[in-house]
């Protein structure tokens, strides 16, 4: 089993760059697709991110309000997962969400970006963007 905490949110001003980070205890993380998610005051848990290992290849998906703008990332051997996120928005003030799930979200996936398909979640990290 999986354990994951989230870590590396903050206050930053409009423009500016963060790097969440998310570490796994328990076994690899191979083989998991790994997910950020946020949810802002009021609103619904989002999808912001997808990265997939499996044995047919690493496969990574975004939201098309973070795209060009945040870039999620892994290491294996370090079992953590990243979030990259640059240009920030006072739009994309949220806890976000480190979650994962064993199931592969390969080419052609239509799950990754659903809340309810992952097992696994953290508590949660907060960022806030200042304009």
């Amino acid at each position: 089993q999986v354990h994951v905490v989230e870590s590396g949110g903050g206050l930053v001003q409009a423009g500016g760059s963060l790097r969440l980070s998310c570490a796994a205890s328990g076994r690899s993380l191979s083989g998991y697709t790994m997910g950020w998610f946020r949810q802002a005051p009021g609103k619904e848990r989002e999808f912001v991110a997808a990265d997939s290992w499996s044995g047919s290849g690493e496969y990574k998906y975004d939201a098309d309000s973070v795209k060009g703008r945040f870039t999620i990332s892994r290491d294996n051997t370090k079992k953590t997962v990243y979030l990259q996120m640059n240009s920030l928005k006072p739009e994309d003030t949220a806890i976000y969400y480190c979650t994962a799930d064993t199931k592969a979200a390969g080419y052609g996936s239509t799950w990754y970006d659903k809340v309810s398909e992952y097992a696994l979640w953290g508590q949660g990290t907060q960022v806030t963007v200042s304009s």
